[in-house]
């Protein structure tokens, strides 16, 4: 269930994101990055197809497998292949645009607030790519000087069959 938050709190937050959107969007990848926390967590598990009374077994679990599971690292890695010679995937670089609704906090407490929202994800490759991604993400913020930083992120796609040519991209 969404936390009520005052209108500051809630206009806060929605900036937040639409200034990460933006960083991803614009391929500003280090401005990205330096919104998470040095023990940030960025996980994104496989999503299976399961009948109505085994949907508690629909995402894998973590330490099970997953399209992602990275820690300050391994994005950092992530993030300087993209901006190096050797991300034959992303040479021309995709055009993207990351739209996100249904902003709420489902928890809180003195020193994290826990973030739910829905997002659309486009990317456009050369002349007749397109990929279209839909799905949850659930994010734990820290107050951070005058913002927040992302703590951990698990992001719940809609999709059970990935049909993109490369997943270099971000959530």
């Amino acid at each position: 269930m969404a936390m009520l938050l005052n209108a500051q709190t809630q206009y806060e937050l929605e900036q937040f994101y639409y200034a990460e959107a933006a960083c991803l969007d614009e391929a500003r990848y280090t401005d990205w990055l330096a919104l998470f926390t040095d023990d940030a967590r960025y996980w994104v598990p496989v999503r299976q197809t399961r009948l109505t009374g085994q949907l508690d077994e629909e995402f894998t679990k973590p330490g099970e497998i997953a399209l992602f599971d990275d820690d300050m690292d391994t994005l950092g890695i992530r993030v300087r292949k993209l901006q190096s010679a050797y991300a034959w995937g992303e040479n021309p670089p995709s055009r993207t645009r990351h739209m996100y609704s249904n902003i709420r906090v489902t928890a809180r407490d003195e020193d994290s607030l826990t973030v739910n929202m829905n997002f659309t994800f486009y990317r456009g490759y050369l002349a007749q790519d397109a990929d279209w991604w839909v799905g949850r993400r659930e994010d734990v913020l820290r107050p951070h000087e005058d913002s927040f930083k992302i703590a951990r992120r698990h992001v719940f796609l809609d999709q059970t069959v990935i049909l993109s040519k490369n997943m270099s991209h971000f959530f």
